[in-house]
């Protein structure tokens, strides 16, 4: 006889805030300043891991008033973009996470995949944020850390950061998708842009219970 786990699924949300890490605002690495929210699904193929997709809408921002750097600071720029994230990945836990122990369970967990993220174009005219009216698709890598726990029946709930590093240096208008506004282009061109999601989740379980199963 073998253990044979069914599977077991989570739907649930994210909401927390965003911060971003590129040409213009602060370079902290953790410091959400802008609302975000989402709403996530989970496949627990074992214990220690599962299949994980979301879709994720945050109004990102970035002042150069809230950076460190004196040059930012004088310079002023700030931008404010809508940013609409799709995410697929795997989540490892650092321990045995049984939905269906009667015990209370927590564990630390990593995730990671792929991600693809749409964002508003613009660029830079006089220091203002100028709108290119359309809008680009650019794919990423999630890197999350998490603790999560169960929580009443049939729930669990979790705290997350997670940093995506994007292909792409154009979110903050640094790099200009329209060729014509290319003389606005600034910044260090070699640095591709980040984004960081902090917050909670909340997640409902449901599933058929694990069950014993000849082998064969």
């Amino acid at each position: 006889m073998q253990l044979s786990y069914s599977q077991i699924h989570e739907i649930g949300v994210f909401v927390g805030g965003s911060n971003f890490i590129g040409d213009v605002g602060a370079t902290d690495y953790i410091s959400p300043d802008s609302p975000t929210l989402g709403v996530m699904y989970k496949w627990n193929v074992s214990p220690r891991h599962s299949w994980r997709a979301s879709i994720i809408y945050s109004d990102l921002k970035a002042k150069d008033n809230s950076s460190d750097d004196p040059r930012r600071i004088q310079r002023n720029y700030e931008f404010d973009s809508n940013l609409l994230e799709l995410s697929a990945g795997l989540e490892f836990t650092f321990f045995d996470f049984d939905l269906h122990s009667a015990t209370k369970l927590a564990t630390p967990y990593l995730y990671s995949g792929i991600s693809v993220a749409n964002h508003d174009n613009h660029y830079f005219l006089n220091g203002v944020q100028t709108p290119e009216n359309t809008s680009s698709w650019v794919i990423g890598i999630p890197m999350a850390l998490g603790f999560k726990t169960t929580f009443i029946d049939g729930f669990v709930f979790g705290v997350e950061v997670g940093a995506r590093y994007t292909f792409s240096d154009e979110i903050d208008g640094s790099s200009p998708s329209n060729p014509s506004n290319q003389q606005h282009r600034f910044g260090n061109i070699n640095n591709n842009d980040w984004y960081v999601f902090s917050g909670i989740t909340l997640t409902y379980t449901f599933g058929e219970n694990p069950c014993y199963c000849p082998s064969n």
